[in-house]
């Protein structure tokens, strides 16, 4: 028959394991998710910035714009970011900077 003592602090020692071995999993996603958001708020604050331009060439050149991808909204433009990839983002201002161009050449 086994001690109740020693058992106690079996399980006490394998409670301290899985915990050890749940922290380090944690650690480890936190980490890696550390390290995307870096790319992606770089990529985010130059759309935010670039879609803000835009608005405002939109309502300097009064080309007419509107719609939630012409918004003078800091906090849509970086939300709206943060939920696509980079090349959507890409795409969408690079859409914003032809029409802008076509407006421009209008003389509107």
């Amino acid at each position: 028959m086994r001690c109740p003592a020693y058992a106690k602090k079996r399980e006490v020692k394998t409670m301290m394991t899985v915990r050890l071995r749940m922290t380090i999993s944690v650690l480890s996603v936190l980490g890696a998710l550390a390290l995307q958001p870096a790319a992606a708020l770089a990529n985010c604050d130059w759309y935010v910035k670039t879609a803000l331009e835009q608005q405002q060439r939109n309502l300097k050149l009064k080309c007419g714009f509107s719609g939630a991808e012409w918004s003078v909204d800091k906090a849509a433009h970086g939300t709206w970011c943060a939920s696509v990839g980079p090349d959507v983002s890409r795409a969408t201002a690079q859409k914003r900077e032809a029409a802008l161009t076509q407006c421009a050449a209008k003389g509107n």
